[in-house]
């Protein structure tokens, strides 16, 4: 049956514009997106396939080219406006954090580091430098790899913090495995650059570890 053909209020462009983006299922989501379906499918049906053979929206939005063209209803057109909108919500992001959010709204900041770093294959360690306001002032990734004490070097983590002219400093990396649990070692080097950083007065706020479904604040956990 064609979307057309669907009560009014079931139809996710209408059911978007009178209950917001919010109110509407991963399916109907991707359903507007594609916008149409292909020859025996709506877009909601053909989007509830694509969800069930990428195995959730996650997996679908972080897929490359070559398996994104791979399923039926998808091409090159579709993975480049796609990847327009996931990059257009990065920079939303962090115009929000840029314009002094991340002081009032920490969550804020920790959405932002996710959409950077969640779908990194490789641990990533990385700083979001901001100033004595929270506003932040640069995001960089600093050291890829597997993330121990001997590979993330104090040193240039201060030397960007001086570069960027920072008073306060929020550390994040990813667990590639999935698993948010914070190790010894992620406590180390957590002390080691709060003391490195106290010599040049750079306040460390937090340190996120994310995980495939879970972030961990060391902050809220009391350890740092």
């Amino acid at each position: 049956m064609s979307l057309k053909d669907w009560p009014e209020q079931e139809r996710p462009r209408e059911k978007l514009l009178k209950q917001g983006a919010g109110a509407l299922s991963d399916a109907e989501l991707l359903a507007i997106f594609l916008r149409t379906g292909i020859p025996g499918k709506n877009a909601v049906e053909l989007a509830r396939e694509l969800l069930i053979g990428f195995d959730g929206l996650r997996a679908l939005l972080e897929a490359d080219l070559k398996s994104f063209c791979s399923h039926n209803g998808l091409g090159p057109a579709k993975y480049v406006q796609l990847q327009a909108v996931l990059e257009m919500s990065k920079r939303h992001l962090m115009a929000r954090l840029e314009s002094g959010e991340a002081l009032t709204s920490p969550e804020l900041a920790e959405h932002y580091l996710i959409t950077q770093l969640r779908h990194e294959p490789h641990e990533v360690f990385a700083c979001l430098f901001m100033d004595n306001q929270h506003q932040v002032l640069s995001f960089e990734p600093l050291f890829r790899g597997t993330i121990d004490s001997a590979s993330v070097y104090p040193r240039e983590v201060v030397k960007r913090a001086l570069a960027h002219n920072a008073a306060a400093v929020i550390f994040a990396h990813n667990h590639p495995s999935g698993i948010a649990e914070p190790s010894q070692s992620d406590e180390r080097i957590t002390h080691k650059l709060t003391k490195a950083l106290d010599l040049i007065d750079v306040r460390v706020l937090d340190h996120f570890i994310i995980g495939n479904g879970d972030t961990v604040s060391l902050a809220q956990r009391g350890l740092m």
